[in-house]
């Protein structure tokens, strides 16, 4: 790669190992619909896998060569909250391994862990010692707090403490977040363009957060309920924009389109998985096929930026 575009490579990229690793992971936990889907889910795995490897190779080499770059990338109000995304893919990972490679599984779990609580205390003190204006405010910031929540769903089979631990970080920080974002839309200046994929994030945090309590506590009761519904509700109000998401012109943060449906896709298989509600089973289907959907045009649209160096160039 040359080195300018080495030098102007996002950490947001990593967003697009997040959007197939859940891909994979929701066509996985399919597999009450044919082995087929369970082998879709592994190939996913492993094109995920040979992308994150080139990715962090690339970015490891953006340290070395230009780390006055990275500073400036890790400093900045709207970028710095894409850091996680590392950490948040390795635990994806980790999760989409569990049947495929054991050890593989728990090492990607316990650098994932480490990494993304790395972040996690680096952020929040940013946040705490700078002064911010509320327009910067936006939906990645919630990227830090998902990870917190992802971590339960492989770490139930280690420790429930540490579980608990993350768990309970993730859904206290969303919950004040969350109110602090929806002040801002509803009070300041619209979102730029650039960043109104990111609108999309805002599903992640409560149908990740149904997942994980449900792994930690083995059942549906009233707290997983709400999670679900709320995440059904904020899927229903992006429908509901969806002439505005069609018009936007394509940047590299339309990967924010990816994760948060993937989450809301496993979220209802999960659902079926636990209630054998006919309903359910076919909300399933239509949620893959469109998340499926989706992806695909996405990543097409990436490539095709790709090829005409649109991307990894100044701003």
């Amino acid at each position: 790669m040359e080195n300018s575009r080495v030098k102007n490579f996002p950490v947001s990229f990593f967003a697009v190992v997040m959007g197939l690793t859940g891909l994979a992971i929701a066509y996985t936990r399919l597999s009450f619909m044919g082995d087929f889907f369970v082998k879709i889910g592994y190939g996913i795995t492993f094109l995920a896998s040979v992308i994150f490897l080139m990715l962090l190779s690339t970015y490891l080499l953006k340290i070395v060569k230009y780390m006055p770059e990275v500073k400036k990338e890790f400093h900045h109000p709207v970028k710095s909250s894409f850091f996680p995304t590392i950490s948040i893919s390795m635990l994806l990972l980790s999760i989409s391994y569990e049947t495929i490679n054991d050890h593989i599984s728990l090492i990607l779990w316990v650098f994932g862990t480490l990494l993304h609580f790395s972040f996690l205390i680096r952020i929040i003190t940013y946040w705490i010692n700078h002064e911010f204006k509320i327009e910067m405010i936006n939906p990645a910031w919630f990227i830090p707090v998902v990870g917190t929540i992802i971590v339960p769903i492989q770490g139930v089979r280690f420790d429930y403490e540490i579980s608990w631990f993350f768990f309970s970080i993730g859904i206290i920080f969303w919950i004040t977040l969350f109110t602090i974002v929806f002040y801002r839309f509803i009070f300041h200046h619209p979102l730029p363009d650039r960043l109104y994929p990111t609108f999309f994030i805002l599903i992640a945090p409560p149908a990740v957060g149904f997942i994980s309590y449900t792994k930690i506590v083995g059942s549906i009761d009233t707290l997983g309920n709400l999670l679900f519904y709320f995440a059904l509700f904020l899927s229903l109000v992006l429908v509901a924009m969806i002439k505005k998401f069609i018009n936007l012109r394509f940047y590299i943060s339309w990967w924010a389109y990816t994760f948060p449906l993937d989450a809301v896709t496993i979220a209802i298989t999960l659902k079926y998985h636990l209630t054998a509600s006919p309903f359910y089973y076919g909300l399933s289907l239509l949620s893959i096929i469109v998340t499926t959907i989706v992806i695909g045009i996405v990543s097409i649209k990436t490539l095709i930026a790709i090829s005409k160096r649109e991307i990894c160039v100044e701003e």
